[in-house]
């Protein structure tokens, strides 16, 4: 994949067309919409992150192009299986706080992809193991995950960094156990 859009870039342009979901969320979503239905997952997706946007609006199409290229990325991403695929957030240059938040909107986002639709037993009862069921309540922890003010900034880099290599291999791994999911909607 030569196309890539960065957080910062998505962000603007959700903001700037009206859009209520951020890029972290975003993100979130379609990578957990993806691991349970795959490619038909990407227009409804699309069309539940441009909800309540002017569909005429330049700045919505601005906005649509950047999200095709990040569904196009992430699709190869966990598609390829190559350990590449890296969650949506913020670089480095941003505030821990804001790198903070944005994970914990990368994981509700994922959490709200994996279980918002309807969904046949299988998937539920899937979700309803290990590792999934692992790593679903792992997810619910991180949402609520803050800069600890008492830590050194070390600290919270490390742990920050940790996270977000869990969320990373978790994401991969959810993508992974729900293949056969995944065909079974597809057919």
């Amino acid at each position: 994949m030569d196309q890539k859009v960065g957080f910062d870039e998505l962000d603007e342009a959700l903001r700037r067309c009206g859009a209520s979901w951020d890029a972290a969320q975003a993100h979130g979503l379609l990578t957990g919409r993806l691991a349970v239905a795959g490619v038909p997952a990407g227009p409804d997706w699309l069309l539940q992150v441009l909800e309540g946007t002017n569909e005429t609006d330049a700045l919505r199409a601005e906005c649509q192009k950047k999200l095709d290229i990040l569904y196009q990325g992430t699709y190869w991403q966990l598609t390829e299986r190559l350990s590449e695929f890296e969650p949506l957030l913020p670089g480095d240059d941003a505030s821990a706080e804001a790198r903070t938040i944005a994970m914990a909107h990368w994981c509700e986002g994922f959490l709200h992809g994996l279980v918002s639709q309807e969904h046949a037993q299988a998937l539920k009862e899937r979700l309803a193991a290990a590792p999934l069921s692992d790593i679903i309540r792992d997810m619910l922890q991180i949402t609520r995950a803050a800069v600890d003010e008492e830590s050194d900034e070390e600290t919270n880099e490390a742990a920050y960094a940790e996270l977000v290599e869990y969320i990373r291999v978790a994401a991969q791994l959810a993508y992974e156990e729900l293949t056969d999911i995944r065909h079974a909607e597809e057919a």
